[in-house]
């Protein structure tokens, strides 16, 4: 049964909601007082009902466990609970498994976007003149489709041509060029985002700053891909679920919004940086934790470098990142300290 805090509530469905930005999403809308969340997440290995318990027992968040695929489970939750708007975040997302096993990043990110499109417009078509004209789906992507870039001062922005070198940015790439058809052929009131890496509390840890927070923290060796000269543009995951709802809702249907920290550092910069943290807290008996790092073989077509020019959401929408790296860097550290029952063995270096 829907509840209904006040009339001017609307009702989002989020996909992924369980993830690590799908879960920092849920917790904005809630507390944000003014939308539904129905949360459906298929609750694969880097789920967790944890990062939801905060808004578990809200009147205002429903979760669903249940796949994307399942037409006709979304078809019931777009009609039953009449939503007003998708946040599709549901996704494979690791590059280091889609190298391994791509056919589930396939599966899930193209062809599980297109159920979720096939479902959106059914559902959109069903609405009267004030629901279609509100309505949205927001594809959420990430700055990985645009491929990578020089060791200069170029940066990925919304003109971007799609170059994408992973199975993993190939699907998210196809999804991308899915939801624009989606949009030119019928109509659908679609918005896309495309991010740059996100850090935070709450992200399984076989990613780089969760991997080597818990590595560091067990005192064991933290594998860093080549040399470590990679960059990467760090976004914490509360100003980019910010930026998502304004996306969502203030979004122009058919435009695309890049979003980014302005937060350019390389891999070996930022494992020194948490080696440091982790030290300031925990000190080892003897040494620092910087000896810990090894240079291991590089990640088949690693790329170089990501970096976005946000200033179209900035101008357009009024966002920008809120948390500094190193403000949000040393929060995190804090947090998975905290909360050690993770898996340190995870294997990547990103």
């Amino acid at each position: 049964m829907r509840v209904v805090a006040n009339a001017r509530e609307r009702t989002v469905l989020v996909t992924g909601g369980a993830g690590f930005i799908g879960s920092a999403v849920c917790r904005h809308l809630v507390a944000g007082g003014r939308t539904r969340v129905i949360n459906l997440d298929k609750m694969t290995y880097a789920a967790s009902h944890t990062a939801l318990a905060e808004v578990e027992g809200s009147p205002n968040y429903r979760f669903v466990q249940g796949d994307i695929a399942d037409r006709r489970l979304i078809d019931e939750i777009l009609g039953g609970e009449r939503v007003d708007a998708i946040m599709h975040l549901a996704a494979e997302s690791h590059v280091d498994r889609s190298i391994d096993g791509p056919a589930v990043f396939i599966e899930t990110n193209i062809t599980g976007t297109f159920h979720m499109l096939e479902a959106a417009l059914d559902h959109w078509r069903s609405l009267d003149v004030r629901g279609k004209g509100a309505f949205r789906f927001h594809h959420v992507s990430t700055d990985e489709v645009f491929g990578d870039l020089p060791f200069d001062d170029s940066l990925f922005s919304e003109e971007s041509a799609y170059r994408p070198s992973s199975p993993y940015s190939a699907s998210k790439a196809a999804a991308d060029h899915l939801v624009r058809a989606w949009h030119h052929t019928y109509g659908l009131p679609v918005v896309l985002s495309n991010c740059s890496n996100n850090y935070g509390p709450h992200q399984y840890p076989e990613k780089l700053i969760p991997l080597t927070i818990t590595r560091a923290a067990a005192g064991l060796t933290l594998p860093v891909y080549g040399t470590g000269a990679n960059v990467r543009d760090w976004l914490h995951v509360a100003d980019h679920a910010r930026a998502l709802e304004l996306v969502m809702t203030r979004g122009e249907p058919g435009a695309t919004y890049v979003v980014g920290g302005r937060e350019e550092h390389n891999n070996v910069a930022v494992v020194a940086m948490i080696c440091d943290l982790v030290d300031e807290r925990m000190p080892l008996p003897t040494g620092r934790r910087r000896s810990l790092i090894r240079f291991v073989e590089d990640r088949a077509g690693h790329d170089r470098r990501y970096a976005i020019d946000p200033s179209r959401i900035e101008r357009s929408l009024d966002w920008r990142p809120e948390i500094g790296f190193r403000e949000g860097l040393a929060a995190t550290v804090d947090w998975y300290l905290a909360n050690r029952a993770t898996d340190s063995k995870s294997a990547s270096a990103s």
